[in-house]
C-alpha cells in the first residue's frame, strides 16, 4: 500500500503513481505520447498537441510544401 495515497496500485494523481503506458513518439521532441494524451498524426507520424500546434507553420512548410511569401505589386494576377 502506498504511503501517500494509501491505495494498492496508486491512484493516477499520487506522485508514486507509475507513468501512464507509452503509446507513440512525438517527431518533434522524441518523447513518448502517452495513454490519455492529446496528439495529431500526419502522415504516418505522431506529435504530441503542444508540440504540433507550437511548430505547425514549419510542419506544414516542411512536410506539406507550404509556402510563404510576401505579396508585391507584381505578383498580382
Amino acid at each position: 500500500m502506498c504511503e501517500i495515497c494509501h491505495m494498492n496500485p496508486c491512484h493516477p494523481q499520487c506522485p508514486n503513481a507509475p507513468d501512464p503506458e507509452p503509446v507513440y513518439t512525438c517527431k518533434i521532441c522524441g518523447e513518448a505520447i502517452r495513454v490519455g494524451e492529446d496528439y495529431y498524426e500526419m502522415d504516418g507520424e505522431f506529435y504530441h498537441a503542444e508540440c504540433f500546434e507550437d511548430n505547425a507553420v514549419d510542419i506544414l512548410m516542411n512536410e506539406c510544401g507550404a509556402i510563404k511569401g510576401v505579396a508585391e505589386p507584381d505578383d498580382w494576377r
